[in-house]
């Protein structure tokens, strides 16, 4: 039987949960008072202001309950803010605040320098590969 640390999808989640995590505690070190998963919501918002929830939770791969549970703590935070959709009462636009666009702006630059630390010793070539190679693992899985 095939040990774990030999699966190339145990290997895979685990790359992306230790980034997360590296990238989660180097935001608290320095002061942001925001997680991954928000700064991802507010992007993908900010890359599309006319997104759907639904589309934000296929997009960040979160499920609906916690696109909500997130979008209700970005509110507070005064980072979102809802308005009715004028053609669809029961539907809400989100929009990014001020406050919002500043956190992003700021945050960038740690954003940069995380990946650029995560990546440090992999080559140009092998990220050609890997990405090429995701891309495949995507595409035969969709």
């Amino acid at each position: 039987m095939e040990k774990l640390k030999n699966i190339i999808f145990y290997n895979m989640d685990k790359a992306i949960k230790s980034y997360r995590m590296y990238a989660q505690k180097k935001l608290k070190e320095n002061g942001f008072k925001i997680t991954i998963d928000q700064w991802l919501i507010i992007k993908a918002i900010l890359e599309n202001p006319t997104i759907s929830q639904q589309d934000i939770a296929k997009k960040v791969f979160k499920d609906n309950a916690s696109v909500t549970r997130i979008i209700e703590l970005l509110v507070k935070s005064k980072y979102l803010e809802r308005e009715v959709n004028p053609n669809d009462r029961r539907k809400s636009n989100l929009i990014v605040t001020d406050e919002g666009k500043s956190i992003i702006e700021k945050v960038q630059s740690l954003v940069l320098e995380n990946r650029k630390n995560a990546l440090d010793t992999i080559s140009e070539e092998e990220l050609e590969t890997m990405n090429l190679a995701l891309k495949k693992i995507i595409e035969n899985c969709s």
